[in-house]
């Protein structure tokens, strides 16, 4: 593991939970304080939104200019199969090792996976399971409490229909948020320990920022719970 920065940090939460707005204020931090303060050094996003974006606009085109037939969602945008969901994570783990080509990858990297998981497609049990170890046992894990009224809210506020495709202003309709999101397996594949979530015999040390009222709005606000959630993952690490 790396001494003065984390190796891989997992950044989890329904939709619109404030994720891209973490990663966001992290790239505006220059470096050299973000290190200081977060433990994070040069980073690379791996997020499975876009991943699964290309596959909506396949079907598009499947349908729409080469009249075949979809091969990855149906006519409402829902996957054909579950397995899908598992598919996108075996794809992060993927990235990742190839990242990892580079034998000094970590030296001044650190890598910062983000997905969501409802209970309707499997949940963070299911995802897991086909997380690489190679993640699992560099990981710290950040995940972002907020209820689903909340991730409705959001989702609402930041849906630009002009960029559907956009990290910062994609969004869900309201019915399919529901249905996918409403519920989500958290707190029962978190389990009991205050500080280490245990995945196939593997320690993975978390922390929790419960952003009600929302503080990822705000820079003011989302810079000093950073500092304090950043400095307690990176305690437990370390213990």
């Amino acid at each position: 593991m790396s001494i003065n920065h984390f190796d891989v940090i997992i950044l989890m939460g329904r939709p619109a939970a404030g994720k891209s707005e973490v990663i966001d204020y992290l790239k505006k931090t220059p470096v050299e304080e973000r290190l200081e303060r977060f433990h994070i050094n040069q980073f690379e996003e791996i997020d499975d939104f876009p991943m699964l974006w290309t596959w909506f606009e396949e079907d598009a085109i499947l349908e729409k200019i080469m009249h075949k037939p979809r091969m990855h969602t149906d006519k409402e945008g829902y996957f054909l199969y579950q397995y899908q969901w598992d598919l996108l994570i075996e794809r992060i783990s993927l990235e990742y090792d190839k990242r990892l080509r580079d034998e000094h990858y970590h030296d001044k990297m650190t890598s910062v996976i983000e997905f969501s998981r409802g209970s309707e497609h499997g949940g963070y049990q299911s995802a897991f399971q086909h997380l690489s170890e190679k993640i699992l046992k560099k990981a710290a894990i950040l995940y972002i409490d907020v209820p689903f009224e909340e991730s409705l809210r959001k989702n609402r506020k930041r849906f630009n229909p002009d960029r559907p495709d956009s990290i910062l202003e994609h969004g869900l309709p309201d019915e399919k948020l529901k249905k996918m999101y409403y519920e989500v397996d958290w707190e029962t594949f978190k389990g009991d320990d205050p500080e280490y979530i245990h995945v196939r015999g593997i320690s993975v040390p978390y922390v929790v920022f419960h952003n009600m009222p929302s503080q990822t709005d705000d820079p003011k606000l989302l810079g000093p719970a950073l500092d304090k959630l950043f400095s307690r993952l990176w305690e437990i690490r370390n213990s």
